[in-house]
């Protein structure tokens, strides 16, 4: 990394709603120890910590030390998250282009955010569970998986090609089933739900959820009577409190 003043510059965490100069106790990013300060403007302020400018990879450790500033904001502010790896080039940098050029959007943003937060909640299928509850309720998959048994594969190749192509429509109808069923259960809770990127076989759901934090208690019973409901077939993983980063998108260009 440069150590030339010259190559000096503001990381960026967060936008908040403030007028005095809070107390922050985590360390910035790039593991020197940079203490994390606040830039205002009138009853605004950025979050930052002083930075080399450099390209910082999506390593674990970064992402952490990331997310960590901006989870402790989270305890006392309205906090709008900006863009992992966003450094202005100095501090009358990020007044004029963030707090003053965009201070009707950051201003809308925060009312918007004002007490709430982004839950987080995936389902997948139990291994081994889906191909039998498929079979079981699709007699034409059933009828050609049962017409194979015993054929050698090389003599079935084109059945068989037939076979998955069947499975996998099968199991793209159950996932549009199983989303739709655990979403009706939530969408009564929630102010938004944001859809993110299934993986694997096995992903059934990957959903972000803001929430008023006073309907929190009602999500964390729903998500419970889900699993209760649908545990023999899906494993749910849940993930409360945290900033809303997939509702809002603060992206800088210096």
């Amino acid at each position: 990394m440069p150590e030339s003043r010259d190559s000096e510059g503001k990381y960026l965490y967060c936008v908040i709603r403030c007028d005095h100069v809070p107390r922050l106790t985590s360390l910035g990013m790039g593991e020197r120890g940079d203490v994390v300060y606040t830039i205002h403007e009138e009853d605004l302020a950025a979050v930052v910590s002083d930075s080399p400018i450099v390209r910082y990879d999506a390593l674990r450790r970064n992402m952490m030390a990331h997310t960590s500033v901006i989870e402790e904001v989270m305890q006392d502010f309205t906090v709008l998250p900006v863009r992992y790896g966003t450094i202005a080039p100095n501090a009358e940098t990020i007044r004029r282009k963030l707090l003053i050029e965009r201070r009707e959007e950051l201003l809308a943003l925060l009312r918007d955010m004002e007490g709430r937060v982004e839950l987080g909640l995936k389902a997948f299928w139990h291994e081994d569970t889906l191909f039998p509850e498929i079979v079981k309720m699709n007699p034409a998959v059933r009828a050609l998986r049962d017409s194979l048994m015993g054929r050698p594969a090389e003599e079935t190749h084109f059945e068989r090609m037939r076979l998955g192509e069947m499975v996998e429509a099968a199991m793209e109808q159950k996932r549009e089933q199983d989303v739709e069923l655990i979403l009706s259960r939530l969408r009564p809770l929630v102010q938004r739900l944001e859809l993110g990127s299934t993986f694997g076989d096995r992903m059934v759901l990957n959903v972000a959820l803001l929430v008023d934090k006073s309907s929190e208690p009602a999500v964390d019973k729903a998500v419970q009577e889900l699993d209760a409901s649908l545990g023999d077939r899906l494993m749910f993983k849940y993930v409360g409190s945290v900033p809303p980063y997939n509702f809002v998108k603060l992206v800088m260009s210096w």
